[in-house]
């Protein structure tokens, strides 16, 4: 059966397909947000209360109509963090990150960049089955804020980490304890890991113990280097030893290896820069040639056999980053 003799107008298979992903995102937030903690049954008892039909229960809550428009505010916040935590740890990112921003607000804003997207791709007049993915990629920028900084806090912390090994040896070597030594790494090195040190400090202020601290520590700041700093203060706590010895050791060990890393990016600079152009060279060349003459690139979207290669080569170009980023990547 030909369905298009029932539509009084057709419709272009690309416009089917953009118009289908934006329902199904769209359904998508829907049931996010319907999915609630609230039960029918009570939301009848509430609105039977505002039209004067029951009365409230003295022991519980009073029913407003600013007291539901607040609830209601307050639902969709928290129907954005179930969802920001369903799919991927926000909070912990924001923590790695250093960044201080409610999981709604940063969901608001990856929504926002994504109709920015469309909108200068509309405005630029790009191909029409490109829209979804160009709403894609500018959606998952904010992630790649995030992401640029937790991986430069990272950088910033591991470089750090070396001195703040000989200032809590040297402490320890002058008679204080390890507390005491890691209030001399908050008291004399900048931000990231004066930081870290200082809640780890508080926490053992506080009461926790020593080695459960610095695994916290460990979850905020992920880094192998300062994971043998919190084992060797494990092991010494349990069967003693000199503590600070090891430390200048650990110390010495990650200076070596930083140098030994610097030595391999050196050499392996031109297989980065290769690689970038060759994943750069596709696309760059797809625009050049959409901008000369559309309709003999449209028929890649058009056509079942360029919608095909379009597949094809995507695939084959994810696998070549992924060949590529091994070749290139040396772990010291």
């Amino acid at each position: 059966m030909n369905f298009e003799t029932f539509l009084p107008f057709t419709v272009d298979p690309m416009t089917a397909s953009v118009i289908a992903f934006i329902g199904v995102f769209g359904a998508i937030i829907s049931a996010m947000l319907l999915m609630q903690g609230n039960s029918s049954k009570d939301i009848e008892d509430r609105l039977d209360v505002l039209a004067g039909k029951k009365r409230a229960k003295s022991d519980g809550p009073q029913v407003t109509r600013d007291a539901l428009v607040k609830e209601g505010m307050e639902g969709i916040s928290g129907a954005a963090n179930r969802f920001m935590e369903r799919f991927l740890n926000i909070r912990l990112l924001f923590v790695q990150a250093d960044v201080r921003m409610k999981p709604e607000v940063f969901l608001m804003i990856v929504l926002a960049c994504g109709g920015i997207g469309l909108g200068a791709g509309y405005l630029s007049r790009i191909p029409l089955p490109t829209y979804p993915l160009v709403f894609l990629v500018s959606a998952m920028l904010p992630f790649g804020w995030l992401l640029f900084k937790r991986s430069r806090r990272f950088k910033k912390f591991s470089k750090q980490l070396p001195d703040a090994m000989e200032l809590v040896a040297r402490a320890l070597r002058s008679g204080h304890s390890l507390s005491a030594a890691m209030k001399v790494v908050v008291d004399e090195l900048p931000d990231p890991i004066s930081k870290e040190f200082n809640i780890a400090y508080e926490e053992q202020n506080l009461g926790v113990p020593v080695e459960e601290s610095l695994a916290h520590l460990y979850i905020r700041v992920p880094n192998m280097d300062y994971k043998f700093f919190a084992m060797a203060v494990s092991i010494q706590r349990q069967s003693g030893g000199d503590l600070a010895e090891i430390l200048d050791k650990i110390g010495r060990i990650i200076r070596d290896r930083f140098r030994i890393l610097g030595q391999v990016q050196a050499l392996t600079g031109e297989g980065r820069i290769s690689g970038i152009v060759l994943m750069a060279l596709p696309i760059a060349l797809f625009f050049a040639v959409w901008k000369l003459n559309p309709e003999y690139v449209m028929l890649l979207f058009t056509d079942e056999l360029g919608r095909k290669m379009v597949a094809v080569a995507v695939v084959l170009q994810i696998l070549g980053a992924v060949v590529i980023k091994k070749i290139i990547s040396i772990k010291v």
